[in-house]
């Protein structure tokens, strides 16, 4: 099974940046996607943005040109630079990766990180 520990949210002005990190554990199966979803209170969790092998990514609509996700494969971690946050950004998020195992794909979820967005 892959651990993942996510680290770097926090509280942020309107305008302001964060910059969220995910170490996934060393492991000999392939993680061939790794993804920060987040979920709002009373909403359900949604996808923010996604690499996948290949480095193809995928953000979603709402984050685009404001969000960057990038991977660093030698150091088994994601990031996710924020910028311009808004409050409707406030959220919990979590860092996904799917696995490659033996009988097929798996996936794991991280504990999650808290990042609010308020003046």
């Amino acid at each position: 099974q892959v651990q993942l520990v996510e680290s770097g949210g926090g509280l942020v002005e309107p305008g302001g940046s964060l910059r969220l990190s995910c170490v996934a554990s060393r492991s000999a199966f392939t993680i061939v996607a790794m993804a920060w979803y987040r979920q709002a209170p009373g909403k359900e969790r949604e996808l923010v943005a996604r690499v996948r092998t290949g480095d193809r990514i995928d953000y979603t609509d709402s984050v685009k040109g404001r969000f960057t996700i990038s991977k660093d494969a030698a150091k088994n971690t994601v990031s996710l630079q924020m910028n311009s946050l808004q409050p409707e950004d406030t959220g919990v998020y979590y860092c996904n990766a799917i696995i490659k195992y033996t009988l097929g794909p798996g996936s794991s979820w991280g504990q999650g990180t808290q990042v609010t967005v308020s003046s």
